[in-house]
């Protein structure tokens, strides 16, 4: 049996410790859900816990209880910095922000080589953490959200997600007040596909026909050419 086990630790580790990391990150998501908050940066907050962790133990030689410690600091200091001008916003608006942020926060550890290895990510991290510690992360998370859903703040953050679904049904049943809107804004969509269409693709295909024989011509450039011959215009030979 223990064979067994070990061999499948061996194979399955990495496998097992993504799906309880990953549990963490759903068990976020769905706090700030239940809050009635559609906020979209909580893989960023991961992020900046995992490059600090990892920094730590790579430059600083921190100790493991250290560098987790420094992980947890930071994104919740950042939180707090990013949520109180952005927690004035709610809807869709608190969305675009915190999605905002988190593709700062993606572009900035992609720019910043020397420190994040850039787009390859840093290599060499010591793998210190065990399945214990992730497995005792995923069960406290969930006894304090089971806790917290029980109590008088639980019973708040069900209380705002009734009213936010009264007040969606509320809007549905009284009109979209934004249909105009979104009507203008499909149809301005529609015209400019349109004309990019008409003005954009007849210089594409007529580049692919005066481009070499040997030149590496994408099939659909050299199927929308001989559709322009034969029927764009209505006049030459098909193809």
């Amino acid at each position: 049996m223990s064979e067994w086990l070990d061999t499948f630790w061996a194979v399955y580790s990495n496998l097992v410790l993504t799906i309880g990391i990953d549990a963490l990150l759903a068990l976020s998501i769905w706090l700030t859900l239940s809050c009635g908050l559609l906020a979209m940066a909580n893989a960023a907050f991961m992020g900046l816990g995992a490059y600090t962790a990892s920094l730590l133990t790579m430059n600083a030689g921190a100790p493991f209880p250290v560098a987790v410690l420094g992980g947890i600091a930071l994104p919740t200091l950042v939180a707090l910095l990013v949520g109180l001008p952005t927690l004035r916003l709610s809807g869709v608006y608190l969305a675009m922000a915190t999605l905002g942020f988190g593709e700062v926060v993606r572009i900035s550890l992609l720019n910043a080589d020397s420190l994040t290895g850039g787009a390859l990510g840093l290599s060499g991290i010591p793998q210190l953490t065990q399945w214990w510690h992730v497995l005792l992360a995923v069960a406290v998370v969930l006894l304090v959200l089971w806790r917290m859903r029980r109590s008088r703040i639980g019973r708040a953050f069900v209380l705002a997600v009734l009213t936010a679904v009264l007040g969606l049904g509320a809007m549905v049943f009284s009109g979209f007040p934004g249909l105009a809107q979104l009507g203008v804004f499909s149809a301005v969509g529609l015209a400019s596909a349109a004309l990019g269409t008409w003005f954009l693709l007849p210089r594409l295909v007529v580049a692919a026909n005066l481009a070499p024989a040997s030149a590496d011509v994408p099939g659909w450039l050299a199927r929308a050419e001989g559709w322009r011959r034969g029927r764009w215009w209505g006049g030459g030979t098909r193809c």
